[in-house]
């Protein structure tokens, strides 16, 4: 593991530092997003993989309910179908999408089914925020995952209750708002920064000078940039062409570590004041040898089981080091010298921000 974070950090150090990525990338048009719709539907033709409609009573109403609407009346008969599962489906509806457009749908178990492969998902409405219905989803379910279950044994892979529908979502209504109604144009960063909107708003204006003779682009705090629209142009045709305008983003200086997989992420920015570190592993070893003791003859005495305990404690001596470092690269190899896993890296970074010498944010996960 320790060749392989030395590696991804020479990878790191070998970027270079004035990498320009496109306006797209790292800022969105303000009220251009997508829309959450959820819908709750039955799923059927399940190899006896299904709810227990005992233990799934929403599922035996709302598999009387479907039945009723198609003129099938079941009121009065227990039901003891395996092959029908209840199901929370869920869509992203993206903006300014037309009626009559498709999308793809994800549809989650809702009781106790063991799989949802090979069933099929009726006519299910969904509804928006609003509480009004946008789209219908219907369709067979698409599972990567399965289950098998045996008298003795079970095999499981993947999560068989949860598949997708590829375009098994078709758009009813069309959003209220319009593409060419956006009030305001602002472009809003991903990672809100003083500089980087600066950056933006700098790029875009030297631009549009260029090509239509005026400024369009105002910075209004670390998270938004104005836009003014020149006269006689396609709106749609402007955005096209400021989003990929390229810039360089800045960046805060951060460490983000996380202890579980021994994973440390060092910004480009990150110093270090100059200090003096040494770190050691102790290792304690404990075995267990348990003997059996045995009676001498004639002695009725009884044969029993002695526990045999050998503890051995290692401790290897740790080098003392300077680090301390302008760059990422000086950084690097300041770590690097001392020797460490990954482990023992993140225990000297978290000291040495305790020591107030980490000139950076300490992300912990």
């Amino acid at each position: 593991m320790f060749r392989i974070f030395i590696c991804l950090l020479a990878v790191l150090t070998a970027v270079p530092a004035t990498a320009m990525v496109r306006i797209k990338d790292i800022a969105t048009l303000q009220g251009v997003r997508d829309n959450q719709l959820v819908g709750y539907g039955l799923v059927i033709g399940l190899k006896g993989s299904g709810d227990t409609l005992r233990n799934s009573p929403f599922t035996e109403q709302s598999l009387q309910s479907m039945l009723d609407s198609l003129g099938v009346n079941v009121r009065d008969t227990r039901l003891r179908t395996r092959n029908v599962a209840a199901v929370v489906v869920t869509a992203e509806m993206p903006s300014f999408i037309g009626k009559g457009s498709t999308i793809d749908i994800s549809v989650s178990s809702l009781g106790d089914a063991t799989s949802l492969a090979g069933g099929t998902l009726v006519a299910t409405p969904l509804l928006g925020a609003d509480g009004q219905i946008y789209a219908v989803a219907q369709g067979p379910v698409a599972v990567s995952g399965f289950a098998e279950l045996g008298a003795a044994e079970s095999l499981t892979q993947g999560i068989p209750t949860v598949g997708r529908i590829p375009n098994g979502g078709l758009i009813e209504r069309n959003l209220p708002a319009k593409f060419s109604q956006i009030p305001d144009l602002v472009l809003e960063l991903s990672n809100p920064d003083f500089k980087t909107a600066v950056r933006i708003t700098d790029a875009i204006n030297r631009y549009t000078r260029e090509r239509y003779g005026v400024r369009v682009a105002k910075e209004r705090d670390y998270r938004s940039v104005d836009l003014t629209p020149p006269p006689k142009v396609s709106l749609t045709r402007f955005i096209a062409e400021i989003e990929s305008i390229r810039v360089r983003p800045d960046q805060s200086a951060k460490v983000v570590i996380d202890e579980r997989t021994g994973t440390v992420v060092i910004g480009k920015d990150v110093q270090i004041s100059t200090v003096a570190i040494t770190h050691g592993n102790l290792t304690v070893r404990i075995s267990e040898a348990p003997e059996v003791s045995q009676p001498a003859p004639f002695s009725q005495g009884e044969t029993v089981v002695v526990p045999r305990t050998y503890v051995d404690a290692q401790e290897t001596g740790g080098r003392l080091a300077v680090v301390g470092g302008t760059d990422l690269p000086t950084l690097v190899r300041g770590l690097n010298r001392i020797g460490l896993r990954p482990t023992g890296i993140i225990a000297i970074l978290q000291a040495i921000k305790t020591a107030g010498a980490l000139q950076a944010e300490l992300v912990v996960q």
